[in-house]
């Protein structure tokens, strides 16, 4: 048995596969974002690892068995987010996540005075990323930086915990702006711009290698063996790939979680920082990858849903049941209420509805707000360039809503295709961990079996197309009002 872990932004899931590959059983924790402060998101590494107690608890009670026959574990992890440990490994303040944008400025600061970082590590210098946020830290909070022993990312600060070793992978490491991507290495250099070093940075090891056992301790409590592999594991979109099968070049998939992502694979680094697309390493020896990344997707609905008192498949079942006429005429919803990343790499954009009117209702509202996520998506696939799709896998919460699957197919022109819905980072991480126990990826790594298919259909694909035109005319009319706000 192959127990794979994955700590989300608003969960954590854990999921069993046996020695076949299928899924035995799955468990969740829910998880909250503090937002103390305007462009700020944190969480406390305490609840990651609460969060997990509880889930071991479920499936351990539920399936003891199976359970008791686990032989490794493998880790996904939201990306970026930066959790700072002293020397005694107390955590020094809450983890600063992947969607805080607080540091902007340092960005700017970077971009003047080190504009190299972008070259070496295949990437635009965004406040998203790891290493901005440390000299966000340094220049505001001096007292913590200056006791800076380690600094973690989410899902090796929960490897720390299990096994007591300081170990990252590659596909991780590639979102903090430390990593030579192409050497698949800690960059020296990289480090010294942001006043830290190696030492402060756990070792590497590929994602289906092993990156330690289980400490005996834990091991007992846990009532498994402490020969217990834990695989090095990866970053959630890298370790999602794996989980649908992504793992040639051209395979691709979209993932519509908290944030959407557009996921591409290469067999060779393919860095256009500029483009705003994310290059990096896979979770997979010797392979790399794409990637177009926004800020919000699925928690923008998640978010409309809150403000008006209504759950998310009812409102689904509400925009069903609008007439194209309807929705042509529905208002446009720019996304961007964390900001955005590809393209624009703006920190300060904001979500705004255009074309309210008396007759606009939640229906129209969720649809406006859906199809904007979907535009966003557009506008991402708009600058991978040449990048070869000629099918794509659709996973994460959204994936559930066939009507939100057909809107993307209709929009990005591209055949979708949907999973079971337990093919997510948490199946990746166990593929991992069966990895690093010795499986062939040939046998591990395949394509789950497809639910749902959706082909574009060119008379919507027609009036979509001046909606995005609008959507994007929208956002440049934002930046120009901007300065009339305080």
């Amino acid at each position: 048995m192959y127990l794979g872990i994955d700590i989300g932004t608003s969960e954590l899931k854990a999921l069993l596969i046996d020695g076949d590959g299928e899924i035995v059983a799955s468990a969740h924790a829910a998880l909250t974002v503090q937002r103390p402060h305007p462009h700020w998101a944190e969480q406390d590494p305490q609840a990651w690892w609460q969060a997990c107690g509880r889930v071991v608890t479920e499936l351990r009670q539920q399936h003891p068995q199976q359970w008791a026959a686990i032989r490794a574990i493998g880790l996904s992890g939201q990306m970026h987010g930066a959790v700072l440990l002293d020397n005694d490994g107390n955590v020094l303040r809450p983890c600063i996540l992947w969607n805080d944008t607080r540091s902007a400025d340092e960005c700017a600061w970077l971009s003047e005075h080190h504009p190299e970082m972008m070259a070496i590590s295949g990437n635009m210098i965004m406040p998203g990323f790891t290493a901005p946020k440390l000299v966000w830290v340094a220049r505001h909070e001096p007292d913590v930086f200056s006791q800076v022993a380690k600094v973690l990312l989410p899902k090796d600060y929960l490897r720390w915990r299990l096994t007591g070793e300081f170990v990252s992978d590659p596909s991780d490491a590639a979102g903090t702006l430390w990593l030579d991507v192409a050497k698949r290495d800690w960059s020296d250099e990289l480090l010294a711009m942001t006043d830290l070093n190696r030492s402060q940075m756990p070792s590497l090891v590929e994602g289906s290698e092993s990156s330690g056992t289980l400490r005996a301790a834990l091991a007992t409590e846990w009532g498994l063996s402490s020969s217990v592999v834990v695989a090095g594991g990866g970053g959630d979109n890298a370790t999602s790939a794996v989980g649908v099968g992504a793992v040639a070049p051209g395979d691709a998939f979209i993932s519509l979680g908290t944030s959407g992502v557009i996921f591409v694979v290469n067999d060779a680094l393919h860095a256009d920082p500029n483009s705003g697309v994310h290059a990096f390493c896979h979770a997979l020896p010797g392979r790399w990858h794409q990637m177009s990344v926004m800020l919000s997707a699925a928690s923008c609905l998640r978010w409309i849903c809150n403000l008006l008192s209504v759950t998310e498949s009812q409102l689904m079942d509400e925009i069903a049941q609008l007439t194209d006429e309807e929705l042509k005429r529905a208002p446009v919803f720019l996304p961007y209420l964390s900001g955005e990343r590809t393209p624009h790499n703006d920190p300060l954009a904001a979500g705004s509805f255009f074309n309210l009117r008396h007759e606009t209702n939640r229906a129209l509202l969720g649809y406006a707000v859906i199809e904007g996520v979907t535009f966003g998506l557009a506008d991402g696939l708009n600058v991978l360039g040449n990048a070869p799709i000629s099918r794509c896998s659709l996973t994460g919460g959204g994936a559930r809503s066939p009507l939100w699957a057909q809107l993307i197919a209709d929009v990005l022109n591209i055949p979708m295709v949907t999973h079971p819905a337990s093919s997510s980072g948490a199946l990746g991480a166990a593929r991992l961990a069966w990895l690093a126990d010795g499986g062939d990826e040939a046998k591990v790594c395949l394509k789950p079996p497809v639910v749902a298919r959706f082909t574009p259909q060119p008379e919507r694909g027609e009036w979509l197309v001046k909606r995005l035109e609008l959507f994007r005319l929208l956002y440049q009319q934002q930046q120009a009002a901007r300065t009339l706000l305080p």
